[in-house]
């Protein structure tokens, strides 16, 4: 377990870790990558014990204090100044509900008005530089729970452990619940859009219907794998579209945009090891489609 001040993180050796190197204590109970543990050695005082420079291949002991001395961040975003929705946020991380036409990060044609730049805007408020890092990332359309790191070690344990649950509205009156697994693939022909089918890189998706109104369904769905547009295709896949996904097939009768949120995460704490549990309520345009 550790706490962090400012760019270090210190660790606690216990009895459990009692005589081992450096290395493998920071590797094998810390967390802490290959790559990272490389930068830190080329780091000025990247790495101390009990106030002391140590070396990768020295030992610990019981009782002594490991820091790891992070380099310092750095952004490139342009800051621009937005309301952000902030579920969470500590020193190590942040959690935002992400609205609906916004993407997540800057690209040649949303260079200014994304949760990127909002983000860089809202650290520079608070005397902060900090790379941004979205560890689970939504399609511009798509809303919901955004986890941003606030440096490389909280982002790499993140990237291991967050549990995450979707919410989406189909087209029709889907009854039961089931899995599709199917491979996804790049379109013939296209750039962004998929499908499912016999060829590409093995996609899970798990769906649950959870209410109905009389032409949709909301549904709960969990993902064993992370794929491009995976909940937009497979839905398509099984005659079940998205409703606002006019890419897969769905209607735009009842909204203009996937009707997609991402409304529950889960994960362990990277530094204090807490569980912690995040949510954030359907958006009112998905809510309204339910009511109709």
């Amino acid at each position: 377990m550790g706490f962090m001040n400012n760019t270090n993180i210190t660790f606690q050796v216990t009895k459990n870790h009692n005589d081992i190197t450096v290395k493998d204590f920071l590797k094998n109970h810390c967390g802490v990558s290959t790559r990272m543990l490389i930068k830190l050695k080329q780091t000025p005082l990247g790495i101390t014990c009990n106030g002391e420079h140590i070396r990768a291949i020295d030992k610990v002991y019981n009782g002594d204090e490991v820091v790891i001395n992070l380099p310092a961040d750095r952004n490139d975003i342009i800051p621009i100044k937005m309301d952000l929705d902030i579920i969470y946020e500590d020193e190590h991380l942040m959690v935002i509900n992400k609205p609906p036409y916004m993407p997540v990060h800057p690209t040649h044609n949303h260079v200014t008005d994304t949760l990127a730049n909002g983000v860089a805007y809202y650290m520079q408020s608070k005397s902060e530089i900090r790379t941004f890092r979205a560890i689970n990332r939504l399609d511009r359309d798509t809303t919901g729970l955004v986890v941003i790191a606030k440096n490389k070690y909280a982002a790499a344990i993140l990237g291991k452990n967050i549990d995450k649950t979707y919410y989406a509205i189909c087209d029709g009156q889907l009854k039961v619940e089931g899995t599709v697994n199917a491979k996804i693939a790049l379109k013939e022909g296209h750039t962004i859009q998929r499908q499912a089918g016999v060829c590409g890189i093995t996609a899970i998706t798990h769906y649950k219907p959870i209410k109905f109104s009389s032409n949709h369904t909301l549904l709960a769905i969990k993902l064993e794998t992370g794929r491009t547009h995976q909940i937009r295709v497979h839905m398509s896949y099984i005659g079940y579209p998205l409703a606002g996904d006019d890419m897969y097939g769905g209607s735009l009768k009842a909204i203009n945009r996937q009707a997609l949120h991402c409304g529950e995460v889960g994960f362990l704490h990277p530094v204090t090891e807490k569980e912690i549990f995040l949510s954030a309520d359907l958006p009112k345009d998905m809510k309204k489609v339910m009511i109709e």
